[in-house]
């Protein structure tokens, strides 16, 4: 017997979280284009085909093979009501064995920003990664002056550990980050993930 792989959705009050698709494209480009400004000083350089069709396509290859192949998962949040995309996250860097961990990343577009939409998102992927994925530590970093970022995660049930030094390249320049955590079974206090 042949069983059909269930379809990868995470729904949050006002969210529905999935992978990219093909069909997307065109609500990805505009939303990436019309919010440029607000998100270049926070992310890694893009590149010359970033918003092109051919990049995009290679995108949804790789976050299909990613989720089959446990190494990440990357899904798009649209909105319930108007089914318009709000931003994207992605739960990368999945490592097993003794670590049980994986790297959070996520960006929203400028509209939607300061919605407590990236939080909905944040604490229905981190629920997923503990409950369903048996991960044991999600880790996520923010350039230090992101203090919109920060606070998120703060809120999110992340806590603060520590500075890594050039620890990814923001913008073309290699960039001081903050690093934070959430733990399944945290010991560090209380936090309102999982």
């Amino acid at each position: 017997m042949i069983l059909k792989r269930r379809k990868l959705r995470l729904d949050t009050d006002r969210l529905v979280l999935r992978p990219p698709q093909h069909g997307d494209f065109n609500a990805w480009v505009a939303l990436r284009m019309n919010s440029t400004d607000f998100l270049t000083p926070w992310e890694p350089t893009w590149a010359d085909d970033h918003l092109s069709r051919r990049g995009f396509t290679n995108r949804v290859y790789w976050a299909n093979r990613a989720i089959a192949g446990g190494t990440a998962v990357p899904l798009f949040l649209f909105h319930r009501d108007d089914e318009n995309l709000v931003g994207a996250i992605t739960l990368d860097n999945i490592r097993r064995g003794p670590a049980q961990a994986g790297t959070l990343g996520y960006w929203i577009g400028e509209p939607y920003a300061r919605r407590g939409y990236m939080k909905e998102a944040i604490e229905a992927m981190v629920h997923h990664a503990f409950a369903r994925m048996d991960l044991s530590r999600i880790e996520a970093a923010c350039l230090p002056e992101n203090v919109a970022s920060r606070g998120l995660l703060e809120r999110s049930g992340f806590k603060y550990e520590g500075v890594a030094q050039s620890y990814l390249q923001i913008n073309g320049r290699w960039r001081t980050h903050v690093l934070y955590a959430a733990l399944r079974m945290d010991r560090r206090g209380r936090t309102q993930v999982g």
